[in-house]
């Protein structure tokens, strides 16, 4: 049996003129807790929608255990524990009365309800709010409960939409504590903008920009593949070690010139230098760790180095990089020509459209 619990083929999604989803390709695994990460508007919640049945494609299509969202939505139901943005709680119920209302709308009896309760308000830190009106609750408490009726039914795949947005840091803290406790046992897929909770919580990600993926895999394979690897060099500005007579220091002109040779180096900065030390930051490496190149480089010229070390470059600057043509957008790339009748047609400009951009 495939342990493959999520999956879309050429997923893809129009509102009108405007096009929320493009060919949207990937596979989350058994076990797996991925962030699905991608700015306001990239299209993650549309994803969302129609992995959970709210909405269908308009074309390519998308699996959970196996079943068609379109074709079977009830037993895709059936699967997942769905925790949208904002959890749909009513504030005039108490926590136990919601809780037991929506294990009644999923079908199960008063005997299932109280032990999946037991063990939901343990993974949920409820237990002291089990009595009081949801209206009453914090935010973060609020999320809680919707967690809550997320695993009522005990699925084996959760689907979070932005669960910590509007939180305080401490309620997100918390919230995404237990959300790393229920991974432990099951799939979930984790929708956010927000970076540092998918380094806190999961093994791998998917980024999304406008509309179709660019970047699959865990985290580190995301870091290198973007080309975001730096290394740092330093060399003696006083010749051989120890100050003992020998090969002459490099000039930095020198040391720059033969690192920016080295293959696979796609860059060479100075870096700030201390008495005695030319430090330079290298960019490059993509495919290959260039620190055996450089202290082969070393050797060969007998420089004395003094520093050597690789940095991946944070998921934050990897995140800005490859979603920089959503940010474009926002400011104001291309306004002129959707807006001139000289070089577009309008329907784009229009502010339905728009709206339903910034909703997908």
């Amino acid at each position: 049996m495939s342990d493959v619990m999520i999956s879309t083929n050429a997923l893809t999604k129009r509102f009108g003129d405007v096009q929320a989803l493009d060919q949207v390709e990937f596979e989350v695994h058994k076990g797996e807790v991925v962030g699905f990460l991608g700015p306001n508007g990239a299209g993650k919640s549309t994803t969302m929608r129609i992995l959970t049945c709210f909405i269908s494609p308009t074309s390519g299509s998308a699996l959970v255990h196996g079943f068609d969202v379109f074709d079977h939505p009830l037993e895709v139901r059936r699967k997942i524990g769905y925790l949208p943005q904002r959890a749909p709680l009513y504030p005039e119920m108490n926590v136990w009365e919601y809780l037991e209302f929506t294990s009644q709308v999923r079908g199960l009896d008063s005997g299932t309800f109280r032990a999946r309760l037991k063990k939901v308000v343990e993974v949920c830190g409820l237990a002291q709010v089990l009595g009081k009106d949801i209206g009453t609750l914090s935010h973060g408490y609020r999320q809680r409960v919707g967690l809550g009726q997320a695993l009522m039914h005990d699925p084996p795949i959760l689907i979070l939409d932005e669960p910590t947005s509007d939180l305080d840091p401490n309620e997100k803290a918390e919230v995404i504590k237990y959300i790393q406790e229920i991974g432990k046992d099951r799939t979930i897929l984790l929708s956010t903008h927000n970076l540092s909770e998918v380094e806190q919580a999961c093994a791998r990600a998917i980024i999304v920009s406008k509309g179709r993926v660019v970047a699959d895999g865990n985290l580190e394979d995301i870091r290198s593949r973007a080309g975001s690897v730096r290394y740092f060099a330093g060399f003696s500005s006083a010749g051989s070690a120890n100050g003992q007579s020998g090969t002459p220091a490099p000039t930095k002109q020198a040391a720059r010139d033969a690192l920016a040779a080295l293959a696979g180096a796609t860059r060479v900065t100075e870096s700030p230098t201390e008495e005695g030390l030319y430090r330079f930051e290298i960019a490059g490496g993509k495919d290959g760790d260039l620190r055996p190149e450089i202290f082969k480089l070393a050797v060969a010229k007998g420089w004395t180095l003094l520093e050597l070390r690789r940095d991946a470059q944070s998921l934050d600057s990897v995140f800005r990089d490859l979603t920089r043509g959503d940010e474009r957008l926002d400011r104001g790339a291309g306004w002129a020509d959707v807006n001139d009748p000289d070089k577009s047609s309008g329907k784009s400009g229009s502010g339905e459209a728009a709206t339903t951009a910034d909703q997908a």
